[in-house]
């Protein structure tokens, strides 16, 4: 309980650890902010980042509160099961390498609907695709917003709203001024301030048994019971809960909205090959720290105290952290897991604004036709309307879980993008109606199971039970946005998309950039006849 009484008095190096950050943002942005003058430059950096610095930033990106925070927190509470999510965030990467990476640098621009509708009709797609992107977006943002209001609030004894709202106005203040080129380089510096940070935090955590991890999984078991180090806690309900969430994590990552514009930020298809690499490795033994974070939380903490502090598990890290290396550890600790929430509501926020100004506004209110300085305009004003909406969620619902709630995200990111993204790159036969049937129904349903699963109606309802059984809804919603895109591009038929089905293969593997068919000499489709 010595943790407890420490927790939420402010203390001076723990303030000067988050004072120097927010400085060295606020510095990155101005800096930035010279450089960013297009909307290129906001949404892609311009395609002048090297393949390493984004490695970097996509690990950076990826490396969220629900990693650092969230699973820490709930192999704590749950032992096991917990690494579910380890795993499971990580095995997605391969997919990303094999069959997303090259196609969307060489056929987008800036957001996953400019390859969806590359050959297809383009505002039914763009609208749906936006509708798909902000359901993803949303969930994400709930869960770092959640852990960053956690955090803050544990570490100054700030009101909750309050450190929500600091959150969101130094996010918003970053991309505003200087959009993805300050977003890459706040997730480069979190990427390694954050590797470094575990890193010391696991090596202080083994010298406590002795740099043996079979000891320290020994005694976290003799204190919690050997369960802990078996499948079938809390975490998932059985096998087929435990599919359901590995498909999300595993195909999620391939639908996530923010990850997917880092391949626009590289100049050609070798350096977006190379990022991948170089993300999926520093992932990789990421992950790996997070076996000894959370096992280390369950054994030098201790379950009721991480509990005691907040229900979701969330300050399980930053508890160790104040167990291994006291106050000043603490400190740095708390302003790498800010760095962390901070660089991915950022690339969320970015993600969501491009949805809202480039897909929705340029390319369906305006035809593609608005002049580059409204387009800038519009995309700075969508990015106060995500910010905005990142904080009113954030503050209502306080207490979840950050892993949990992006578990969640992915199934919707597999369900409503992922299926879509695939059938648009390698089947010839897909129409725009298959697209926005596949991309609507994958995000509905995933949406409707996600409400009437346990995870609303028992865990937030307080339901005895529910009418989906299941907690998280890819093994359902997934299968079903692919049927429905099968299904309906076969009862639909688009010439013109089959005809432009040769210049996406030739972009694909060649990068060759051929005049696009010029939208006039479509025919029309079935429905508009």
């Amino acid at each position: 309980m010595v943790v407890l009484a420490k927790l939420g008095d402010p203390d001076a190096l723990a303030i000067s650890f988050f004072g120097l950050f927010i400085l060295g943002v606020l510095g990155i942005s101005y800096w930035a902010a010279r450089r960013t003058h297009t909307t290129e430059q906001f949404y892609a950096a311009g395609g002048n980042v090297t393949g390493f610095q984004n490695g970097v930033a996509l690990a950076g990106d990826y490396m969220s509160a629900a990693s650092f925070l969230g699973i820490a927190g709930l192999v704590a509470l749950n032992g096991f099961d917990g690494l579910i999510y380890s795993i499971g965030f990580l095995v997605g990467w391969p997919i990303v390498l094999f069959l997303i990476a090259e196609p969307l640098r060489n056929l987008g621009k800036y957001t996953f609907a400019d390859v969806v509708a590359f050959r297809l009709h383009q505002k039914p797609v763009r609208i749906a695709s936006a509708v798909g992107t902000l359901s993803v977006v949303v969930f994400y943002l709930i869960a770092q917003m959640v852990g960053a209001g956690s955090l803050i609030k544990l570490m100054f004894g700030l009101d909750y709203a309050l450190a929500v709202i600091i959150v969101g106005a130094v996010m918003i203040a970053l991309l505003l001024l200087g959009g993805m080129i300050a977003t890459t380089w706040v997730q480069i510096i979190k990427a390694l301030l954050l590797l470094g940070g575990a890193f010391i935090l696991v090596v202080l955590v083994l010298a406590k048994f002795g740099m043996n991890p079979v000891r320290l999984f020994a005694e976290a078991a003799d204190a919690n019971g050997q369960a802990v180090l078996a499948p079938g806690t809390k975490v998932v309900t059985g096998s087929w809960d435990a599919i359901s969430l590995g498909l999300a994590l595993m195909f999620g990552t391939a639908g996530l909205p923010h990850i997917l514009m880092r391949f626009y930020t590289v100049p050609d298809t070798k350096a977006a090959r190379s990022s991948v690499n170089w993300a999926t490795f520093l992932i990789g033994l990421f992950y790996l720290f997070t076996f000894v974070l959370g096992f280390g939380a369950m054994a030098l903490v201790g379950r009721d105290t991480i509990t005691g502090v907040e229900k979701g598990g969330n300050m399980a890290a930053p508890l160790l952290a104040q167990e291994v290396g006291g106050t000043p550890f603490l400190g740095f600790i708390a302003a790498v897991a800010f760095a962390t929430i901070l660089a991915v509501v950022a690339g969320l926020t970015l993600a969501g604004a491009a949805a809202l100004s480039h897909d929705l506004w340029v390319n369906v209110v305006r035809g593609g036709q608005a002049p580059e300085s409204e387009q800038l305009r519009v995309a700075r004003i969508a990015t106060v309307v995500m910010g905005a909406m990142a904080i009113i969620l954030g503050i209502a619902l306080e207490g979840q879980n950050v892993a949990f709630m992006v578990g969640l995200a992915f199934a919707i990111a597999a369900s409503a993008n992922f299926p879509a993204l695939l059938l648009a790159i390698f089947w010839r036969r897909f129409t725009t109606w298959g697209a926005v049937a596949s991309i609507v129904v994958g995000a509905v349903s995933a949406l409707v199971l996600i409400y009437i699963s346990p995870t609303i109606q028992v865990a937030v309802f307080g339901n005895a039970s529910a009418p989906f059984p299941l907690k998280n809804p890819a093994l359902v919603s997934m299968p079903l946005a692919f049927a429905c895109g099968f299904v309906v591009s076969l009862l639909t038929r688009d010439r013109h998309a089959e005809q432009r089905f040769i210049e996406v293969e030739r972009q694909i593997h060649l990068g060759a950039v051929a005049p696009p068919t010029p939208e006039p000499t479509r025919p029309a489709l079935p429905a508009e006849r």
